[in-house]
């Protein structure tokens, strides 16, 4: 396996937490592989009149500690070896935040922008007729993920419904507000993030109200990150975003809901008035204080991390930095919010979802935002406070607590 491939990359991470945790021989192997995964060929009837083969996947990588839970993805690029991967992620990062939930993940290999609403709903509701049977709010919890939408939640819980007879709406998370979804879930994943930065800031005595910061993938979570940094923190100043089609940089600063606004506009953050452009690669070593890594996996690598300046990044893309890269921002002394937990803000408030849905009763946003909070400043601190205590890197030591925590759970079941 090349030294990119996610799933190589997910379990080299385990390995060193298994070792560092002295884990017995058959718990580490067990924890290696997800104890299940469902491959799915899913015929779909096109516009055109003609039918389209797409290749699906679902993971289900360990329910030791309640049912799974992860996003769908749908990206041409998408393989079965990247799903295994964020299925594996998610099981740390539902055990880092300590919310009863398993890890899992799925993905479609297709490419939506070129699809018609129609084409996406046909798709959507194949994916369920061929899965659907696994799933379920004690079994496991989809939600969006990569180009997939509040929409296509809907019609994916619709077609389960349509199968079972009855309604379900806990067995999926992310759907519009109407028909269920919760309160604070457009804006979880970057919020969780920040609340992140504003603990590192205290332990690291760096404000971040007076510091810079440049957000590398301007998606949802990124254009998030850009205006809550500056609402939650009291301050920062954006010099720099980009997406896949360009970067603009503006040292003096530029307005995060007018970039945002922009970007809505024109589909991409370029040729941003008052700004210059700037390639995502030199976006990732520029001259701030925090960064925030927010694209797809392996931004950050042993070629360029060296070179980066930034003293605090927040990690809310999944594996956006490579194992090697780890070691080498760690000597450097720069302070990483892994992805796991930098980005549990979505899945935390997922679980809320599904909490809500079960037992038919909805939180009010601020109920909302005060639990998130609580999770996730506790979280950070028992990733900070371990790896402190065992002289290890802060994505070493979120592994030594989830890896813990989810070790504990085979063990008690009788599992290993």
């Amino acid at each position: 396996m090349s030294g990119l491939n996610p799933f190589a990359i997910a379990q080299q991470q385990l390995d060193e937490a298994a070792e560092k945790l002295g884990l017995d021989a058959a718990t580490h192997e067990f924890l290696r592989w997800p104890m299940r995964e469902y491959h799915f060929t899913l015929p779909v009837k096109m516009d055109n009149g003609k039918t389209k083969v797409f290749k699906g996947y679902r993971v289900q990588y360990n329910n030791s500690r309640g049912p799974t839970k992860g996003g769908l993805r749908w990206h041409p690029e998408e393989t079965i070896d990247t799903v295994r991967a964020l299925a594996a992620w998610m099981t740390w990062k539902t055990a880092v935040v300590d919310i009863p939930l398993g890890g899992g993940k799925g993905g479609v290999t297709c490419n939506p922008k070129e699809m018609s609403e129609g084409e996406k709903e046909r798709l959507a509701r194949a994916f369920i007729r061929s899965v659907g049977r696994e799933l379920g709010v004690h079994r496991d919890v989809p939600a969006p993920d990569v180009y997939t939408t509040p929409q296509i939640m809907a019609w994916m819980m619709d077609e389960y419904e349509t199968m079972m007879g009855h309604s379900h709406p806990g067995m999926i998370t992310g759907k519009p507000i109407p028909i269920g979804g919760s309160q604070g879930r457009g804006d979880a994943t970057a919020r969780g993030g920040v609340y992140c930065v504003r603990e590192a800031g205290k332990t690291l005595s760096l404000d971040p109200s007076k510091s810079t910061y440049a957000i590398q993938g301007f998606g949802n979570a990124g254009q998030f990150a850009a205006t809550l940094h500056q609402e939650l923190l009291g301050g920062g100043t954006l010099i720099a975003a980009s997406d896949s089609r360009g970067g603009v940089l503006n040292k003096d600063g530029m307005d995060p809901g007018a970039l945002v606004r922009h970007k809505l506009e024109t589909g991409g953050v370029a040729n941003f008035p008052g700004s210059t452009p700037i390639s995502n690669e030199e976006l990732l070593v520029l001259d701030c204080e925090i960064l925030y890594p927010s694209a797809l996996e392996g931004a950050i690598t042993k070629k360029n991390a060296g070179d980066i300046k930034a003293k605090i990044v927040c990690e809310l893309a999944n594996g956006p930095t490579t194992p090697d890269a780890d070691k080498i921002l760690h000597e450097k002394g720069v302070y990483v919010i892994p992805d796991f937990l930098a980005n549990a803000g979505g899945v935390t408030v997922s679980y809320f979802e599904q909490v809500q849905n079960t037992y038919n009763y909805y939180w009010t946003l601020d109920e909302i935002y005060s639990q998130l909070d609580r999770k996730m400043t506790d979280a950070f601190h028992a990733v900070h406070e371990q790896a402190q205590k065992s002289k290890v890197h802060n994505r070493l030591g979120a592994y030594l607590v989830s890896v813990t925590r989810v070790a504990e759970a085979c063990k008690l079941r009788g599992w290993v």
